[in-house]
C-alpha cells in the first residue's frame, strides 16, 4: 500500500509547506484534523505561534546549495530565514501585548 499524499511528493507544495491535496489525505488519515493554508502576512495568532515555533527548529536552512524543506515553510509563512521567523514572531507577540 502507497503512503499518504501527505507523506510524498504529490502531497508536498514545491514552495514548501502541504499542498491542498497533502493537506486532505492529512486530514483522512487524522479524523479531527484541520489543516488550513500558511497565513503569509498580517499579525495572525497562527502565524505568529508557527514562526516561533519553526525559528527555532534544528537543522540547516541550506542543503548542497538548494534550500531545505524548513526554509521553504519559512518563506511560505512570509519569513525569509529562522532568524527572521524569530523576529517577526517577537513582533507580532509585542503589538498584541500592547493591545
Amino acid at each position: 500500500m502507497a503512503s499518504a499524499a501527505w507523506q510524498r511528493k504529490e502531497g508536498k507544495d514545491p514552495k514548501g509547506g502541504l499542498n491542498e491535496a497533502g493537506r486532505r489525505s492529512y486530514e483522512r488519515e487524522n479524523p479531527g484534523s484541520d489543516l488550513k493554508p500558511p497565513v503569509k502576512s498580517g499579525n495572525n495568532p497562527r502565524r505568529a505561534s508557527f514562526l516561533a515555533r519553526m525559528g527555532n527548529m534544528p537543522g540547516p536552512e541550506y542543503k548542497d546549495g538548494k534550500p531545505t524543506r524548513l526554509l521553504l515553510s519559512l518563506q511560505a509563512w512570509g519569513a525569509s530565514s529562522k532568524a527572521d521567523a524569530k523576529k517577526k514572531a517577537l513582533a507580532m507577540k509585542a503589538s498584541k501585548l500592547k493591545k
